[in-house]
């Protein structure tokens, strides 16, 4: 599995602002991915710590990074350390809350709850995976599984024939070159997110083109 290899950085760490890789680092980057999905402003954002998140968040300084992250600070930005008083200052309400009693799969788990001004919401979890990287499992209560270590296309959509060969289509017109697809939904005929991962910019022709599509609900592009 591609998510298996050893990197440079699990050799001598990520660029980021300290103290831990895990509990720093890869919080801010799942913040900061959050926050790339979202469509719009937060004006409140709730982190749900589990695990080795919720027993150390302060002392590691996650409660910095992940409101870092929301303010669309990378792990290298020193801002993080004052990330609390910059939030204040854009308005941008943030909290904590450790569940102590949920068993999940990884130690470092936050669930983020987004909401704009109009009242848009957006819940995404990730994990933590270790020297700084990270992994996107769910979002709005769907099970997905993306890194951001590629382009990725974030695609919510109607559980319909044909979608999936639409957005497909459309990316070929565009000469984007699909490295990995995945497609995820409640059940069948439910709402649907399907995640294409590229080593190619995805223009935003492209997002435009998507949107056309009356059964295409949201695009979101994370760009590495």
């Amino acid at each position: 599995m591609r998510n298996d290899y050893i990197s440079i950085f699990d050799v001598i760490g990520p660029v980021m602002v300290g103290p831990s890789s895990s509990h720093t680092s890869g919080a801010a980057s799942i913040a900061w991915m959050a926050r790339q999905i979202f469509t719009g402003t937060p004006v409140r954002a709730v982190f749900t710590l589990y695990g080795s998140f919720a027993d150390t968040y302060k002392g590691h300084g996650t409660d910095r990074a992940l409101v870092g992250g929301m303010l669309g600070y990378r792990p290298d930005d020193t801002r993080i350390r004052d990330s609390f008083e910059h939030a204040r200052e854009a308005g941008l309400d943030f909290s904590f809350v450790t569940d102590h009693e949920t068993e999940m799969k990884h130690p470092n788990t936050v669930d983020i709850l987004m909401e704009s001004s109009n009242g848009h919401t957006l819940t995404v979890r990730g994990e933590s995976i270790g020297g700084g990287r990270i992994r996107i499992v769910r979002m709005n209560g769907i099970d997905v599984d993306f890194t951001g270590e590629y382009s990725t296309l974030i695609v919510g959509h109607d559980d319909r024939p044909g979608v999936a060969a639409y957005i497909t289509g459309i990316l070929s017109d565009h000469n984007v070159n699909i490295a990995f697809m995945k497609l995820f939904r409640e059940e069948k005929g439910k709402s649907t997110i399907t995640v294409i991962e590229s080593d190619e910019y995805i223009p935003d022709e492209a997002v435009s083109d998507l949107l056309a599509n009356e059964q295409v609900s949201s695009v979101d592009v994370i760009e590495i």
